[in-house]
C-alpha cells in the first residue's frame, strides 16, 4: 500500500475518475473537487501507479461553549470501485488525521455514508440534524419590506467572509479556506442566492444559498443560510415565504437557535395532505456526522463547569492506533489520565490512587465531552462504562446544547 501526499500533475486525472465512479460528481464537473482539492490536505493510496483512494482535510474551527478549538474536518474519503476492501480507506484517513493532530487540530469531523465504519478510527455518532420540507406559503413570517440582491458564484468571497462572521452555536463547524464556499456554491445543481447587505453599497450581510430539481415550482433545498442574529434570520425566512407563490416546497435543515414547526401552518395536516406526492411535506432527523477529540488536554481545558470540581479517573481506549505504525509522533489519545472538570478543568497523565475510574472508547467519550448523550445514556448504548455514581455526576457535569454542525462537509 502506497500512501502519499496529493500530487496535482500526477493524480488529477486520478482523483477526478475516482469521484466520478463513487457518484461526486458529473461529467464536465471537476472545478468543484479542483477547488477542494486546491485548500485541502490530500493523500492517496497508490496501487499500480495510480491513486486509488483519496482522502481530505481541511483546516476548521468548531465551537465549544464559547470557545473556538482548531478542528480538522474531514471533506471526503472515496476509494475507487477496483480498490474495495482492501483496507485503503481507513489506514489513509488514520495518517491524515495523524498528521493534522500533530499539526494543533484538536477535534476531527466527518460526514458518513453510514455508521459503522468511522467507529474504527474512533469517531462517535453526533447529534440529529432535524431535517423540515414545508410549503413556504406556509411560513408564519411576514415578508420583509426591502426586496433581497441576488447572490451569484463569483461573489464567493464575500459569501465566505460573512459565513464566518454568523451567529453560531455550540458545536457549529466553520471552515476556514474560501475556496470551500466556492466550491460548495457549485455543488448543488440550479444554484441561486438570495440576501442582504449592510446599506446599499455595503457588505454581504445574511444570505441563503438554494438548488433546485425544477427551478419553476421546485423541490428546493436551501444548502446554506447566513445570518447574525434572530431578526435577520426571519428576514431570510420571510425571503422564502416570499417565493410560496410558485415555490411549492423547501427542505431545510432547522436553524439551531429555533423549532421551525412553530413558524409552520398546519405542519401535521399539510403532512398528510401531500404524503407520497412530489411536493410531500414532514419532518425528519438524522444523525449524518461524526467527530472524534484529537488534543485532549485542549479539549478538557474548554470544559467549564460550574460548583465543585469533578475529579476522576479516565481510561482511554484508541482504536485508531492500530492503523499507525511508530513512525507517528501522534498515534491516537489512548491511555490513563487523572480529569478535573470545573471553572477551570485539566487533564494528566496517568490515574490518582482512590478516585472512581471511567473506562471509554474515544468515540464514546468524544461524544459525552460534545454533548450528543449523557453519560448514563452512553452507558447503555456504546462503550462508556462507569459506577453510577460518578455517570451521574458526568450527566450534570456535561449539561450542554445538542451540538448543530450547520456548515454540511
Amino acid at each position: 500500500m502506497g500512501i502519499r501526499p496529493y500530487d496535482f500533475e500526477r493524480d488529477q486525472k486520478a482523483v477526478h475518475r475516482i469521484w466520478r465512479e463513487v457518484g461526486w460528481i458529473e461529467e464536465g464537473k471537476a472545478e468543484m473537487q479542483d477547488l477542494l482539492l486546491s485548500c485541502s490536505r490530500a493523500t492517496v493510496v497508490e496501487q499500480k501507479g495510480a491513486a486509488e483512494c483519496l482522502v481530505l482535510s481541511t483546516d476548521a474551527e468548531v465551537r465549544y461553549g464559547q470557545v473556538d478549538l482548531p478542528a480538522s474536518a474531514v471533506t471526503g474519503v472515496t476509494t475507487s470501485l477496483v480498490a474495495r476492501k482492501l483496507g485503503y480507506a481507513g489506514r489513509a484517513l488514520a495518517v491524515r488525521l495523524a498528521q493534522d493532530a500533530q499539526d494543533g487540530a484538536a477535534v476531527a469531523g466527518l460526514g458518513i455514508f453510514d455508521q459503522g465504519f468511522y467507529d474504527r478510527l474512533g469517531f462517535g455518532t453526533g447529534s440529529y440534524e432535524p431535517y423540515i420540507l414545508f410549503d413556504p406559503a406556509d411560513l408564519r413570517v411576514p415578508v420583509p419590506t426591502r426586496s433581497p440582491r441576488r447572490v451569484e458564484v463569483a461573489d464567493w468571497k464575500a459569501m465566505h467572509a460573512s459565513r464566518l462572521k454568523r451567529w453560531r452555536g455550540h458545536g457549529a463547524w466553520s471552515l476556514l479556506p474560501a475556496e470551500v464556499t466556492h466550491s460548495q456554491a457549485l455543488e448543488g445543481r440550479n444554484g441561486l442566492g438570495l440576501g442582504f447587505h449592510d446599506g446599499p453599497n455595503g457588505t454581504l450581510s445574511h444570505w441563503l444559498w438554494l438548488s433546485a430539481s425544477d427551478r419553476e415550482h421546485g423541490p428546493y433545498n436551501v444548502l446554506a443560510m447566513v445570518y447574525r442574529d434572530g431578526g435577520e434570520l426571519l428576514e431570510l425566512l420571510g425571503v422564502l415565504g416570499s417565493l410560496g407563490d410558485q415555490i411549492h416546497r423547501v427542505g431545510m435543515t432547522e436553524p439551531f437557535c429555533l423549532q421551525l414547526q412553530d413558524l409552520i401552518e398546519e405542519p401535521f395536516a399539510n403532512r398528510r395532505r401531500t404524503r407520497d406526492g412530489k411536493m410531500a411535506q414532514g419532518m425528519r432527523a438524522a444523525a449524518w456526522w461524526q467527530a472524534r477529540i484529537l488534543d485532549l488536554e485542549a479539549c478538557i481545558a474548554a470544559v467549564m463547569v460550574r460548583g465543585e470540581a469533578v475529579p476522576f479517573n479516565l481510561t482511554l481506549h484508541d482504536p485508531i492506533e492500530r492503523y499507525l505504525d511508530d513512525g507517528f509522533e501522534w498515534r491516537g489519545i489512548g491511555g490513563a489520565y487523572t480529569v478535573s472538570l470545573g471553572q477551570e478543568s485539566s487533564v494528566a497523565a496517568g490515574h490518582t490512587p482512590g478516585l472512581v475510574e471511567l473506562k471509554a472508547s474515544v468515540g464514546a467519550f468524544s461524544r459525552l465531552w460534545l454533548g450528543v448523550r449523557s453519560a448514563s445514556n452512553l452507558a447503555l448504548t456504546d462503550e462508556l462504562d462507569a459506577p453510577g455514581e460518578l455517570l451521574a455526576t458526568l450527566d450534570q457535569a456535561f449539561r450542554l446544547p445538542a451540538p448543530r454542525v450547520d456548515w454540511g462537509f
